[in-house]
């Protein structure tokens, strides 16, 4: 069954059916809870220096750390309460892509290991790999050849 409804009455329904937000509301939120969430990764740093990591060392156990962190929010459901909240804000590079492996393995173990935990796991954040890499690759490429000339 198809509905013949002109554009203008469709495009109306549509942004009716949308709920309102304040986008500076929105971007003061998402800048906090980013900020918090650096700021989070910046103390574990200073610590593991202060213990004894040289910087590249602190920087390996703060995104281990970081990623634990945000796994076990998921696991919990805290992090998706703090995605609802924040939007943008919990996206962070590395807990955003923890959440988004933790999340789908999460949901789909039920199916098995192979068949619902490894097929899905990287469902979400399988194109952010494919075309994190791919763009890596060619501006790589593109920074040789500049440098060529």
């Amino acid at each position: 069954m198809e509905l013949n409804i002109p554009k203008d009455k469709y495009k109306k329904r549509a942004d009716d059916a949308v709920e309102k937000s304040d986008i500076w509301i929105d971007m003061l939120k998402a800048f906090v809870v980013g900020g918090i969430i650096c700021t989070i990764g910046q103390v574990i740093s200073f610590g593991a220096q202060n213990i004894g990591f040289t910087k590249e060392q602190a920087g390996t156990v703060t995104s281990i750390v970081l990623i634990l962190m945000s796994a076990v929010a998921t696991g919990f459901g805290w992090y998706d309460n703090l995605g609802r909240w924040a939007g943008a804000g919990s996206i962070l590079p590395i807990t955003g892509f923890a959440n988004s492996i933790t999340s789908p393995a999460m949901e789909y173990k039920s199916e098995g290991l192979i068949t619902g935990l490894g097929v899905k796991m990287f469902i979400v954040a399988g194109p952010v790999l494919v075309y994190g890499i791919s763009a890596s690759v060619i501006a790589g490429i593109l920074t040789y050849l500049i440098s060529l000339v």
